[in-house]
């Protein structure tokens, strides 16, 4: 069996090697906090395995949205590859790992589409393609000059978003709100990458489950304390828009939630290893700064977790999706760092926020 996993991931594991050195060090972090405004960040950035991405970008179109459309293309092309020379067993569940970038962009075509925004607007705010992309741009495009969402539901008829986007679709008619879609969609989507992922067998099923668990986990807790605290649903509705599955989050702990337990305590259990929770006791709908700092510490363990990853046996599905999941993160927090430079924010306001400079970031 070892031969056979080292025959597998032998040249993908190199790859990855390779392409995990290239991520932003310690150092470039600090230049780009220490960036006085939006043009010294692009010029730091230009230095790095983004600069090639970067200077594609015409003179007259610099702008910050189209920077960080550019540096998507970066995690496009990564995930692409990376996807490619993984071995049949484990291109799958990578599949679905990037789609949810797919179900991102469906969110903000329908969001389009409600603001009757032109498609050259909305373009840039999507993620690029890559050849395993089940919706072309032109598909998107189609979408936004129908006008209608539910005629652009109906263009996707022949894709795995239909279903749960037309049984969804009433529900939006009736209450013109596009948040029984965005549901529908979420917990689609995780259904199949949990499906996906019990398919798996062996090291592949115990490292896709430590990483991907732990995403599914992290999304279905704060779904529970926001439908909750924010949106004040009842605690069926709580029950019904979130998953009855997990890897530590289980079902009894969603239900517990949506009936009213303390959930600092709740996480406390569940995570015994992050810091002071203590603003957890401050949830409710006067701010959102608590489901925050919760949201960036979760964020934050799984990234260390994805290093932990390069430790030991490395030929296993494990490397391939915590170099997939760093990338991920880098790119989130660039997207935070361009917006807070074009809009000179102060450090101290957006600082807090990134995740992976905060996390162990050398290979042990």
């Amino acid at each position: 069996m070892a031969v056979r996993d080292v025959s597998a991931y032998s040249v993908v594991h190199a790859v990855v090697r390779g392409l995990y050195s290239k991520r932003l060090s310690p150092d470039t972090w600090e230049a780009l906090l220490q960036a006085e405004d939006f043009e010294i960040v692009l010029s730091l950035l230009s230095k790095t395995a983004y600069g090639p991405y970067l200077e594609g970008i015409p003179q007259d179109q610099v702008t910050p949205r189209r920077a960080v459309y550019q540096t998507r293309q970066r995690l496009a092309d990564v995930y692409g590859k990376v996807i490619r020379l993984s071995p049949d067993r484990a291109r799958e569940l990578l599949l679905w790992l990037w789609r949810l970038y797919e179900i991102d962009d469906l969110k903000a075509t329908f969001r389009g589409i409600e603001s009757g925004a032109t498609w050259d607007r909305v373009r840039f705010l999507l993620y690029p393609r890559h050849e395993y992309a089940l919706l072309t741009l032109e598909d998107l495009e189609e979408m936004v000059l129908t006008g209608s969402v539910a005629e652009a539901i109906q263009s996707i008829s022949g894709t795995p978003y239909y279903d749960p986007l037309s049984h969804a679709l009433n529900r939006y008619q009736a209450e013109r709100s596009l948040f029984p879609l965005e549901v529908a969609l979420d917990l689609a989507y995780n259904r199949r990458l949990w499906e996906t992922l019990g398919r798996l067998r062996g090291q592949d099923h115990e490292h896709a489950m430590q990483l991907v668990g732990t995403l599914v986990d992290m999304d279905n807790l704060l779904w529970a304390i926001r439908y909750r605290a924010y949106h004040r649903l009842s605690e069926q509705e709580i029950i019904n828009y979130t998953l009855p599955f997990g890897y530590q989050v289980d079902d009894d702990d969603i239900r517990a939630i949506a009936a009213g337990a303390d959930i600092a305590s709740i996480v406390r259990r569940l995570y015994p290893d992050l810091a002071d929770l203590a603003a957890l006791e401050q949830l409710g709908p006067g701010g959102a700064a608590p489901l925050e700092s919760l949201e960036v510490a979760l964020q934050r363990r799984l990234v260390r977790m994805c290093y932990d990853e390069f430790v030991g046996y490395p030929f296993h599905i494990g490397i391939p999706i915590a170099y997939l999941l760093v990338t991920e993160y880098e790119n989130r927090d660039l997207v935070v760092l361009i917006e807070a430079k074009s809009s000179h924010l102060r450090r101290g306001r957006f600082a807090p926020l990134l995740v992976t400079r905060s996390a162990v970031t050398s290979m042990r």
